[in-house]
C-alpha cells in the first residue's frame, strides 16, 4: 500500500470503479438495443427492455451513492477523496442518461412503426456516436485516460451537436411540409433533444475525469 492509499479507500475504489462502469455499460446496452430494433425493423418490446435497464440503474445510483458516502466517513487519501468525489458528483449525470435513452427507445417503439419516412430513423447515427462516446469514457474512466476522456468531448462537439441540428432541421421540414404528421415530427425534435442531452451528460463526466487525472499527484 503506498501513502497514496488506504486499505478501505483501495477497496472502496475497486468497488466503486465496477459499479461506475457497470453504469455505463448499462446505457450502451440501452443505445445497442435501440439499434438493434431499427436494423431488424422490429420494436415491439423496446420500452420494456430499456426500462428493465433502466431500473438496474437507478438501483446502481443508489448504491454508489451510498458507497461513497460511507467511504467519505472513513480515511481516504487526497486520491482516493478525489476520485470518490468524480463518482458522486457524476452519478446524477448517468442517471440522466439512462432516462434519455430510455424516452428514445419508448418514442421508437411507439411511433417507428407508424412512420414510412427516415424521419425517427434520423436518430440512428447520433445513437451510434454515443455508443461510441461511452466505449471511450469507460475506457477513460478505467485507465484515467485523459486523451479517451477528451475524444469523449471532441465527438459531442463536432458530430453530435451537428447531426443534433440536422436532425431538428429534418423534424421542422416535416413539420412545415406534412402538417398531419405533427406528433410524429415533434417527437423526432424530443429525440434529437434527448440524443444531445444524453452526449452533453456524458462530457459532463469526460470533463470531471480529466481534472482527476490532471490533478497535482493525479494518474496520468
Amino acid at each position: 500500500m503506498t501513502p497514496s492509499t488506504t486499505s478501505a479507500g483501495q477497496a472502496s475504489t475497486a468497488l466503486v470503479t465496477a459499479r461506475f462502469l457497470r453504469m455505463l455499460s448499462i446505457v450502451l446496452e440501452q443505445l445497442e438495443a435501440v439499434r438493434d430494433a431499427d436494423g431488424r425493423a422490429e420494436f415491439a418490446g423496446l420500452t420494456a427492455r430499456a426500462g428493465v435497464l433502466e431500473c438496474e440503474t437507478d438501483a446502481l445510483e443508489r448504491e454508489l451513492e451510498d458507497a461513497c458516502l460511507q467511504a467519505f466517513a472513513t480515511g481516504l487519501s487526497d486520491e482516493e477523496l478525489a476520485f470518490h468525489l468524480m463518482v458522486f458528483r457524476s452519478l446524477t449525470n448517468l442517471e440522466r442518461v439512462g432516462d434519455y435513452a430510455f424516452n428514445v427507445a419508448r418514442a421508437l417503439e411507439t411511433f417507428a412503426p407508424r412512420v414510412r419516412s427516415a424521419t425517427l430513423q434520423d436518430a440512428v447515427p447520433i445513437v451510434r456516436l454515443l455508443s461510441q462516446m461511452i466505449e471511450r469514457l469507460s475506457f477513460a474512466f478505467a485507465e484515467r485516460d485523459v486523451q479517451a476522456a477528451r475524444e469523449v468531448m471532441r465527438l459531442d462537439f463536432e458530430q453530435v451537436d451537428a447531426l443534433y441540428e440536422q436532425m431538428q432541421r429534418a423534424s421542422l421540414t416535416r413539420l412545415l411540409e406534412r402538417p398531419e404528421d405533427t406528433e410524429v415530427a415533434l417527437t423526432a425534435g424530443r429525440m434529437a433533444r434527448d440524443l444531445e442531452r444524453l452526449g452533453d451528460h456524458l462530457v459532463n463526466v469526460a470533463e470531471r475525469l480529466e481534472v482527476l487525472v490532471l490533478r497535482p499527484g493525479g494518474a496520468r
